[in-house]
């Protein structure tokens, strides 16, 4: 019986290898860019917000980690 080592992988399987790692690494952007953009909306609907209670959350939670605000 033949005995199969790493380095005897076919030019296919390699292929596929690379493929399946570019799919992961664009999986990770794309999920990056969507919690960057829903932070960004929620941050900007919140400091722009009109009800007063929803503003001084807001602000108050900024202080609450130490992040001046004015």
């Amino acid at each position: 019986m033949a005995q199969i080592k790493v380095s005897d992988y076919t030019t296919a399987e390699r292929a596929a290898e690379r493929v399946a790692t570019t799919q992961v690494q664009t999986a990770q952007v794309m999920q990056a860019g969507f919690a960057a953009l829903l932070g960004m909306a929620l941050f900007i609907g919140v400091a722009f917000s009109h009800p007063t209670a929803i503003h001084n959350a807001a602000h108050d939670g900024r202080h609450g980690i130490a992040v001046p605000c004015h």
